[in-house]
């Protein structure tokens, strides 16, 4: 269960042009990667086979360079997914959203909430891809901090939003929830 009010945070969330236009610290990047991002055919009917709309509430700030390669691409999938709309809130100004989807004690973005038409919470991603994350782990040990970011930019633009898209998706339910007295087809 949660205790925080989806409904009440999307309204004021927001857009991905309104979170660009407002940012003032990595515009271009954000503004190249959207421009690079290809959605593929096979994330477009993962994002409506369902046949259900879903919302995706973002936390993020514009000087995080892993929200700035990953959610271009979340923020094309929901302009190109028409069952998909994606917000976004400045994590700094929402810090109790925050807390709620603490990455052991760090504050890391982005995150995605995905929720349902009723703003109920299916899902969240974050911060980064599976397999990215455990590399920079693993990374972490033997690689000085000033160069361990040029290989995570190197490895977002390998991957080009795949493993982002992939993981996002995944959060949604396979099929739609039969409706109460109704018999399943």
């Amino acid at each position: 269960m949660s205790d925080l009010d989806f409904q009440a945070l999307w309204q004021p969330a927001l857009t991905y042009e309104e979170f660009v236009r407002q940012s003032t610290e990595h515009c271009a990047l954000w503004t190249g990667v959207y421009h690079l991002a290809r959605i593929p055919d096979w994330a477009l009917a993962r994002a409506c086979e369902v046949g259900l709309p879903f919302r995706l509430l973002v936390l993020a700030e514009d000087w995080c360079g892993d929200a700035s390669n990953t959610i271009p691409y979340v923020a094309k999938l929901g302009e190109q997914a028409r069952c998909l709309e994606m917000r976004i809130l400045r994590r700094d100004e929402h810090p109790a959203v925050m807390d709620r989807y603490l990455s052991g004690a760090a504050r890391a973005i982005p995150i995605v909430i995905v929720l349902d038409a009723q703003f109920r919470e299916v899902g969240h991603w974050g911060s980064r891809p599976a397999e990215l994350q455990a590399w920079v782990m693993e990374a972490r040990r033997t690689t000085p901090k000033d160069q361990l970011y040029p290989q995570i930019r190197r490895w977002y633009a390998r991957d080009k939003g795949i493993s982002t898209l992939r993981e996002i998706l995944a959060l949604l339910p396979e099929r739609a929830s039969v409706a109460p007295g109704r018999a399943e087809d």
